[in-house]
């Protein structure tokens, strides 16, 4: 073969091995791990939140356990899972000056992604759950396009994840089924969540409200959390 004729099939090879790369390039996987606590390190990436900020005295704590037969093994050999847990309660504190409307919530919410992740490619959030009979929120914050300027709030969209007591569940939500909600309410709005920058997430629960047939009131919750996914379905 010519010096010329093989740098010439050399050259097609390369760029039927770019086409490829490229070709898979575009079509992303069908999952996509957002979170998956199966490490102590998962913690750093969440804090917590409760009425306690105003004057309640609900109380949260987010810990990494030996999950038993629910969680994924981590590189040790053992079973690990996310726990929140805590105390929901509807009392202040004596000599409060807070006024809040409600008190008796908790939250987990997870520490601004450095920039934000693209989910675009993606139609469904799935987590595999166990809970305790109670109705949690899960909420995904969104870069803001909405609130005025000044406002550095995120855009927040809001759905019920209802889990039978003592039972691991993969919940999937369609990405469509989240509503825009803003401090915890939904709001009238024509419009849509952008996917592609989405800047958090959170997972929270209530004294009250939530779907029929739910655990309400002041007392003790319990949730499971091995891992939090994105989902392409379509």
């Amino acid at each position: 073969m010519s010096r010329l004729r093989a740098l010439w099939q050399a050259s097609v090879n390369a760029t039927r091995r770019a086409i490829v790369w490229n070709s898979e390039d575009l079509i992303p996987p069908s999952e996509k791990y957002i979170f998956n606590f199966n490490s102590k390190d998962e913690l750093k990436r969440w804090h917590l939140y409760s009425d306690s900020e105003y004057g309640g005295l609900s109380s949260a704590s987010l810990e990494i356990t030996d999950g038993g037969a629910g969680g994924d093994t981590s590189s040790t050999g053992c079973i690990l899972e996310g726990l929140f847990s805590g105390n929901l309660s509807l009392d202040m504190s004596e000599g409060s000056t807070w006024k809040i409307r409600r008190s008796g919530f908790c939250g987990m919410r997870s520490k601004k992604f450095n920039g934000f992740i693209d989910l675009d490619a993606y139609d469904t959030i799935a987590m595999k759950l166990r809970g305790d009979g109670r109705c949690y929120i899960s909420t995904i914050y969104t870069e803001n396009w909405v609130n005025s300027p000044g406002q550095q709030e995120d855009n927040s969209w809001q759905a019920f994840v209802y889990l039978p007591q003592d039972r691991w569940q993969i919940m999937k939500i369609p990405l469509d089924l989240y509503l825009p909600t803003w401090r915890g309410n939904v709001i009238e709005a024509k419009m849509e969540m952008n996917p592609a920058r989405v800047v958090g997430m959170s997972l929270s629960v209530n004294a009250e409200g939530g779907v029929p047939g739910a655990k309400t009131g002041p007392g003790d919750f319990r949730l499971e959390v091995d891992w939090i996914k994105a989902l392409r379905t379509l």
